[in-house]
């Protein structure tokens, strides 16, 4: 009888979750319901599936809007019905033109106008739908006269009064007005919510007939959907025949070349997983993959196959990945078996810049009808809360800015404030907007629009109107085609390599990089900046901490650093059990048989899943429930504590005690949401031993590679640091010399343009074309007159040193430029200057600085390229202690003066800390730790050179300075402003830090983490 129900997913508009309303449905003894959410599908599979379980037949339709105006509810009678509403809307949203205010002639679509505005004349499939209060409009004959097409329409949008002013001000932050501002058009009437059905009944008992013609209009609804039946294309080549015959004979040839002819484990391996492949039909999905791969290897581009699909040989053998599922021992099961009703799938990055290249390729090859990424729904934020509700109340932006950066408790407690923390508490996990998932594609057999209608957000790729777990519970399987820089660090060194040294390096080939000896010795003294995820203060410190040199021990630090691992307590017990393998006992055989090669520590998601198997006898499919809520993909709580009751009482059944079966679960359930499995960990450590073979052996091509990727987790300044440390001459953008990005030059490197923030990208552009057309620039006479730029970008050139060819100073530089243009017409330029001959100016000599040139660089570049830091501190003290001493004075006070890299701030329970990462003069890498007592007195302040006095200790071979002290140094007054005392210090403010902030629960100490490192006995 409810024909018109509003979910959360009718955004900014309906205040009921999707799951609440379905159980006020079966609360008011409702038999049969519609969920019309406003101009999206989002909930109907989830509706579907919830009306099912409580015996209420579901209805699917959209309520259809133009510019919050309401235009008609549209219900299907089939699956066709939603197929045709879903390409009317999408045609609206792709071609941006409002709905008609009359539905278009729709064959298995059911249409109800509101009462007050429906068409005199409708159709056989029209009806219009009247409520309670209405109903004494009836008296009058001309409405009287269309009982016949009147159907019972009590909308549903919200369940109390404290919901009606949710909706209120989702309404008004939707239209982008304060509350006093919303018009009665602007929201819903005060009975729309759901009552009982016999109640609902009794209102409209004089008219039986509207009744009547509610229930036949429900009767030819009757939408079914098969939740079973795979959507993804089906066949790549046709048939699944020719399919499997195709995967086959690829994965022999793939299989020769790696494996050789006589690998009897490889051939039973590869045998095995081409038979549940076919089993499960995902030939398909194997070749459509392999097809993507085989492109983008036509093209030159570098993939990295990562995540479970690297637990198959199959996709080893057709290049998918890049992991030998052998060498370390994965199994095919994690990513594909028969027993797994969730589809697989596999995560592909290429670099940000050919990603796009790689999309399109998809779109073209498959067809704009079938392909399209998946939505997500972005959901109301702490700040994002505060700030929306906060404005419809009417408060200042100073006060929104406090709400949202502060905690509640210290927020005002004035009544405007208590409202805007009760009704944004609401909102919190509500959807605030559609959004295009970041990576995931999928390529439907059937048109897609008869899912979903699509939309098409502002990057030009069409997305769905549900999200990725939507996707998958009605049987696609998401292509995660995904992009990361590190891939254009490797990929772009390659080129420079090949362009400056002329020597090609085979990057894919991985026995090139992998467990290479000076790659290893790098790697296990933490010197990987500018590498793909081992790059970081903490990955280099755990690095040193394990000593790694090795790519297995590199795979298992990949895992341990996340933050599911480290919570639990398990990255320093393995840190402990690696530098003591003989200080310790398994405390169950399970561990030792199962994580030997962990040292009973549980680092992956397999092997959580290993002991909920072998130690707790849980059924396998128990585990991919443990599995799935690891990895954060687990949406039902309710399953996970079936499982969890179930391992506890499984637990019992074989004897465990109850201690040792506590800590282990606890163990497992640390890892929610933050632990990788095994072959994701490889993948990752594959391509970071590739960057940092590259690194090692042409260490300026991959630094100049890194500064041209826009770094990744310092600053440009640290890898132009790292560069001139690995013997490059780095020079100031020179117009010609430099491109847009820096450029190389033997050793010599020219940093581009792109670094000057207040140059114009098009500019910048046009200077590198017109010098390739043309040739150099002869002066800066010569450059005005060919290149379109004003006196600001003119200015901003000279003071970086741009023109510094031409022998004469910036002071002469800028004299020149302002003669010229005070009287340059623009329809001169390409002509008149070449023809005469350029004037000799009588310049004065004005004497400058030496430093002047390192503050015009820290003003356009935000570091100094002419000096280092440390020549313009006031001070020559340079400390008692260097960065490479530090090992031998452990438990010594050292007093170090150094320059800030970054720091990253770490919650305790006795409040804020900060790891500290700094250079010394001699530009080697520290760290320190900053506890909260040492900050309140010695704080950090911003970016620049810091005296530290602090105490050494030495964490299994990685010291670190606790700091007692320290204060910051004064640079030089800056000589360009030395008549102005209040300019002298101004642009020192510009040199940065790189701050990373956490607001997770603090780590716990070793004492508090006690895991046991003898036996348990059984109980």
């Amino acid at each position: 009888m409810y024909l018109n129900c509003h979910s959360f997913h009718s955004l900014r508009y309906g205040t009921i979750p999707l799951v609440e309303l379905i159980q006020q449905a079966a609360v008011c003894n409702v038999k049969a319901m519609a969920l019309t959410d406003i101009n999206t599908v989002t909930g109907i599979y989830d509706f579907i599936k919830g009306c099912e379980e409580v015996n209420i037949k579901p209805v699917v339709g959209i309520e259809f809007r133009c510019n919050h105006k309401f235009r008609y509810i549209g219900l299907a009678k089939n699956a066709n019905g939603l197929a045709e509403m879903n390409r009317f809307l999408t045609k609206h949203n792709f071609e941006n033109t409002p709905l008609p205010l009359a539905a278009p002639e729709f064959k298995d679509v059911c249409i109800i106008y509101l009462f007050e505005n429906g068409p005199k004349v409708l159709k056989d499939h029209e009806y219009v739908g009247i409520c309670a209060e209405q109903l004494p409009k009836l008296f009058l004959p001309e409405w009287r006269a269309r009982l016949d097409k009147m159907v019972l329409l009590q909308s549903v949008t919200f369940r109390t009064k404290r919901e009606f002013n949710l909706h209120k001000i989702l309404r008004a932050i939707d239209t982008n007005v304060i509350l006093s501002r919303l018009t009665t058009d602007d929201y819903c009437k005060t009975s729309e919510v759901m009552i009982p059905l016999e109640e609902l009944l009794t209102k409209f008992e004089e008219y039986p007939q509207i009744v009547k013609n509610t229930e036949k209009l429900i009767e030819q609804c009757n939408f079914e959907f098969d939740f079973k039946t795979p959507k993804n294309k089906k066949y790549y080549s046709g048939s699944r025949e020719s399919d499997m015959k195709l995967l086959t004979d690829l994965a022999w040839e793939g299989l020769s070349k790696k494996y050789g002819d006589d690998n009897l484990q490889a051939k039973a391996r590869i045998e095995k997983e081409l038979q549940v492949i076919d089993q499960l039909e995902f030939s398909g999905y194997f070749l459509i993959t392999w097809d993507i791969i085989q492109y983008s290897i036509s093209q030159g581009f570098l993939h990295i196959g990562r995540g479970s699909g690297a637990n198959s040989i199959v996709s080893y053998c057709l290049g998918i990945t890049a992991i030998c599922p052998i060498e370390l021992d994965l199994y095919f099961e994690r990513f594909l078996n028969v027993n797994r009703k969730s589809p697989p799938d596999f995560d592909i990055d290429w670099s940000w810049k050919e990603r796009d290249t790689i999309l399109r390729y998809i779109f073209d090859k498959y067809g704009a009808e079938h392909v399209a990424f998946c939505g997500t729904n972005v959901e109301f934020k702490y700040r994002s809360i505060f700030r929306e509700v906060g404005k419809v109340f009417g408060l200042p932006k100073e006060e929104l800015d406090l709400l949202a950066k502060n905690p509640m408790q210290l927020h005002d407690k004035n009544q405007i404030v208590k409202l805007v923390q009760e009704y944004g508490m609401l909102l919190e996990k509500y959807p605030n907007q559609r959004s295009m998932h970041s990576c995931g594609i999928i390529i439907s057999e059937e048109p897609i629009t008869n899912y979903t209608p699509l939309e098409m957000p502002p990057k030009g790729f069409p997305i769905v109107l549900f999200d990725m777990h939507i996707a998958e519970d009605i049987g696609f399987e998401k292509f995660d085609i995904l992009s990361q820089r590190g891939i254009g660090h490797i990929d772009d060194s390659v080129k420079l390599i090949e362009k400056n040294r002329g020597i090609k390096v085979d990057i894919r080939d991985t026995t090139l990089s992998k467990n290479e000896a000076k790659a290893n010795t790098f790697l296990s003294h933490g010197k990987t900046i500018g590498c793909f995820y081992i790059e970081s203060p903490a990955m280099r410190g755990l690095l040193r901490r394990l000593k790694c040199d090795n790519y297995k021990t590199l795979v298992a630090a990949s895992s341990i650093i996340r933050p599911g691992v480290a919570q639990s307590g398990m990255m320093k017990e393995y840190i402990f059990r690696h530098n003591h393998p003989d200080r310790f006992e398994y405390f169950h055989d399970v561990f030792k048989e199962q994580l030997g090669e962990t040292y009973g520590v549980m680092v992956y998601q397999e092997d959580v899943i290993k002991i909920a198997l072998h130690y707790a006898g849980l059924p396998a499919a128990d585990g991919d429930i443990l599995r799935r809520a690891m990895s954060g993909k687990g949406r039902s709580k309710a399953a996970l504590q079936k499982v969890k009751d179930n391992y506890f009482a499984c637990c019992a059944q074989k004897g465990h005690s109850v201690k040792l079966s506590e800590e282990i679960y606890r163990q497992i359930e640390s890892f929610a949401g933050y632990s990788f499995c095994k072959a994701h960990s490889a993948s990752y450590a594959v391509e970071s031993y590739q960057s940092l073979y590259l690194k090692v052996y042409y260490p300026i091509e991959f630094m100049v590679a890194v500064i041209n990727n826009h770094g990744g987790f310092y600053r440009t300044e640290v890898y132009v640091h790292e560069a001139r440390m690995s013997g490059a001459t780095i020079h100031n953008p020179c117009v010609n010399k430099s491109e847009y990005e820096t450029a190389l030059y033997g050793i010599d490197v020219y940093l581009g343009f792109m670094q000057l923030e207040g140059l114009e990208t098009k500019t910048t552009h046009f200077i590198v074309r017109e010098r390739e057309t043309n040739g150099e620039f002869k002066s800066l006479e010569d450059f005005i007159n060919r290149i379109p730029i004003g006196i600001e970008g003119i200015q901003i050139l000279i003071f970086i040193g741009a023109f510094r060819f031409s022998g004469k100073t910036k002071n002469q530089l800028l004299v020149i430029a302002r003669l010229i243009l005070v009287n340059f017409k623009p329809e001169n330029r390409n002509g008149m200057l070449l023809q005469e001959p350029i004037k000799e100016y009588t310049l004065p000599v004005l004497e400058r600085s030496a430093f002047e040139d390192a503050f015009d660089e820290i003003e356009l570049l935000s570091f100094p390229v002419s000096c280092t830091p440390f020549d313009l501190l006031q001070t020559k003290y340079r400390g008692q202690v260097l960065a490479k001493d530090l090992l031998s004075h452990h438990k010594k006070t050292v007093k170090m003066l150094a320059y800030l890299i970054s720091r990253k701030h770490v919650p305790t329970k006795m409040g804020a800390m900060y790891f500290g990462t700094w250079i010394d003069h001699e530009g080697e890498y520290f760290d320190t730790a900053h506890f909260t007592d040492s900050l309140k007195k010695y704080p950090f302040q911003g970016g620049g050179c810091y005296l530290l006095l602090g105490t050494v200790g030495v964490d299994y071979h990685f010291p670190t300075v606790t700091v007692i002290k320290m204060a910051k140094m004064p640079f030089v007054p800056d000589p360009r402003y030395s008549n102005t005392n209040d300019r002298q210090y101004k642009v020192h403010e510009q040199i940065k830090e790189d701050v990373s902030m956490t607001h997770r629960a603090p780590y716990p100490q070793e004492h508090e983490i006690n895991l046991p490192r003898h036996k348990m006995g059984q109980k």
